[in-house]
């Protein structure tokens, strides 16, 4: 399915958020506030635009994105291609590699902070993958989550859901060629655990001093906790 919507990812992020979907990545490498000097893990990259924020809001030495599907690999080295051609260095300091986010190629402790941007709805195995996520995080490192959350405002909920489960599925039809894709997106949300929920797990996973942050009137929360240590 991502494989079929990469051609339009970035343009249907933007057009679904106003554009708004760049400040919420910005934001979230913020909170994870990584040691300067190492390197960050970016878990389901897509197309890279989360390491990019890494890269432009702390001083990390680079990023290594992981994603599950080629299609989104391959859009996100041109992007870097592309940004390399234009004068930024950022193409050198971003390697993209195929990889599965339950089981991670990497040591134990390698990233001072591990990120991940739309991700954990999508994962077979919540917890599993949270451990991964802790498992290769250096102590005293942040693990932060960026998601699509349901509001709690009455009115406010009531109208995401209408935007969400039928305006969205009809402008991915028309943009993406692929209505079912994203018909499947707030479905997904639908089914994803709370944000107390997640904070519990990210807790049960070994994680300390989880916190978090709404934004959107609660349509996008960010999660940040720590492995403990250093």
């Amino acid at each position: 399915m991502f494989a079929r919507i990469a051609p339009r990812y970035d343009l249907m992020n933007a057009l679904m958020t106003a554009g708004r979907h760049q400040a919420w990545r910005r934001k979230a490498a913020r909170l994870a506030a990584p040691a300067s000097g190492g390197l960050v893990l970016d878990l389901a990259t897509g197309t890279g635009d989360f390491a990019l924020a890494f890269l432009g809001e702390t001083r990390i030495r680079g990023v290594v994105g992981v994603d599950f599907v080629e299609g989104m690999l391959r859009l996100g080295r041109e992007k870097l291609r592309g940004r390399e051609t234009r004068g930024s260095r950022d193409a050198r300091r971003v390697h993209l590699v195929a990889g599965d986010a339950l089981v991670l190629p990497f040591r134990d402790a390698t990233f001072v902070g591990v990120a991940s941007a739309f991700l954990l709805r999508n994962l077979a195995d919540l917890p599993a993958g949270l451990a991964e996520m802790r498992r290769v995080t250096v102590p005293g490192g942040a693990v932060v989550a960026l998601e699509i959350t349901q509001p709690t405002l009455p009115g406010w909920r009531a109208a995401f859901r209408l935007y969400f489960h039928h305006v969205v599925p009809q402008v991915g039809a028309l943009v993406a060629g692929d209505r079912a894709a994203y018909a499947y997106l707030p479905d997904s949300v639908d089914r994803f655990v709370t944000p107390p929920e997640l904070a519990r797990l990210m807790g049960e996973a070994g994680l300390v001093d989880v916190r978090i942050v709404r934004m959107g009137l609660g349509t996008v929360t960010i999660h940040v906790g720590r492995r403990p240590g250093a």
